[in-house]
């Protein structure tokens, strides 16, 4: 099939990709036009596993191409994929001006039928608001389709080639054999291809993503209070989680969520319940949780040092959101990095791949390390914020000589308590007891 994809951002590039590796014609379309020479010449924008393989190989394949002009891809396009950015307005409401914007042009350009595909984690009624935009330029007949994406960075290619589900909202029969035949090869395991009304799927992708949340945030309120009462937050976790009505998966407790889509899709929720006179009562104790998660360990750490960070150097492992990203919108490492800073301490930050992201954004408020033991040398403590496979064994006694004291304040509960106690560290964790406190 030719597949136009407008939109070469996280969800449009993987999306146009995958795509192309079942055999269809894809054409990506960005408005930036150096992003698409260098994605022409090879050049992946963005890190995620095993991504850069099959776009090379499309590439070459000529089955992936990129352009910055949406006309020239229009016309032979059976199917248009918008996965254009929806990003929080001044009141937090989802910002539909990048898709309502194309859908307007669209309705220019289409001179036949066409399957035109909300991609974009999008408000409910989206759907028929698009339709509108196109409408208002042409009497071709075309059907909008919602078919949210399920994608989680760091697996989004699998997560793609080997969905769960596939989630599509359309009434239209024709609509419905054109997605049917496009997911075909995606869904040969008997994963479902579920068909519904635009606004449920609409919603669908919104109640996923704040159940998630909602999960997350939950297993980290029971981890605070673990550290009240002197119960251990992961034998807790083991017990709820062998419960198949709960499941083990999101009860890992932590430093909070970030991301591109978890606080967006939760905050934008929420007030889609207000405009439409309900209240979330729920989204809203999530967002303030998260919020103080963020930060949690700030406090423990200003302690050890007896209230007064000034001077103190701080070596920070990780700062993307999560592992195998360079994402780093809403991580929590740049919270703990701002309260840090504005106490006078100073910061010298690893991570595999998100460093030049944050360099770009802080430029030199802090400092960055070619490797993870060197950001040690000469610092007071470590603290760790994302859970990358790399921090996971790595060596004790390295750390212990690097740093100037034997101190680790863990977000991502890491490391064995028992460890930490026979190596003599001051191990903070969450949820956990305080090692050597």
């Amino acid at each position: 099939m030719n597949i136009a994809v407008i939109g070469t951002g996280y969800v449009g590039l993987v999306t146009g990709t995958c795509f192309a590796e079942t055999g269809n014609n894809v054409v990506c379309v960005d408005i930036d036009k150096e992003k698409v020479e260098k994605m022409s010449n090879g050049v992946v924008p963005i890190y995620e596993p095993h991504l850069d393989v099959i776009f090379e190989r499309n590439l070459k394949a000529g089955r992936l191409s990129f352009t910055s002009n949406i006309e020239e891809v229009v016309e032979d396009a059976e199917i248009i994929f918008l996965a254009l950015p929806t990003p929080p307005g001044e009141d937090g409401s989802a910002d539909l001006s990048y898709v309502l914007g194309v859908a307007e042009h669209l309705g220019k350009l289409i001179k036949d039928y066409k399957v035109i595909v909300d991609k974009s984690t999008v408000p409910v009624g989206t759907a028929e608001k698009v339709s509108a935009a196109i409408r208002q330029h042409t009497d071709v007949e075309f059907d909008v389709v919602s078919n949210p994406e399920f994608l989680r960075e760091g697996f989004a290619v699998d997560d793609f080639m080997k969905p769960d589900r596939v989630v599509v909202g359309t009434e239209s029969e024709r609509a419905k054999a054109t997605m049917s035949e496009l997911y075909a090869p995606f869904i040969r395991q008997g994963n479902p291809l579920i068909f519904m009304d635009e606004a449920s799927a609409e919603l669908t992708k919104y109640a996923a993503n704040a159940f998630l949340a909602t999960k997350i945030t939950f297993m980290n309120e029971i981890a605070n209070f673990c550290e009240k009462v002197g119960a251990n937050v992961d034998m807790v976790r083991i017990g709820m989680g062998t419960d198949t009505r709960i499941g083990k998966r999101f009860l890992f407790p932590g430093i909070g969520y970030g991301g591109s889509c978890f606080p967006k899709d939760v905050q934008a929720l929420a007030l889609s319940g207000q405009q439409n006179d309900y209240k979330f009562n729920i989204l809203d104790a999530v967002m303030s949780v998260n919020e103080d998660q963020k930060t949690i360990l700030f406090e423990p750490l200003k302690d050890y040092f007896k209230g007064n960070l000034k001077g103190v150097k701080v070596a920070l492992w990780g700062l993307a959101f999560k592992p195998d990203t360079d994402d780093i919108r809403e991580a929590p490492a740049l919270y703990m990095i701002e309260k840090l800073l504005s106490e006078g301490a100073e910061v010298v930050a690893f991570d595999p791949e998100a460093m030049e992201n944050v360099e770009r954004l802080l430029g030199h408020r802090i400092s960055f390390a070619n490797d993870r033991y060197d950001a040690l040398d000469g610092a007071d403590a470590l603290l760790i914020c994302t859970e990358w496979a790399v921090f996971r064994t790595p060596d004790f006694q390295q750390i212990a000589d690097r740093l100037n004291n034997k101190a680790i304040f863990d977000g991502r509960n890491l490391y064995d308590l028992n460890k930490m106690k026979q190596l003599g560290f001051h191990y903070k964790s969450i949820g956990r007891e305080t090692v050597n406190d």
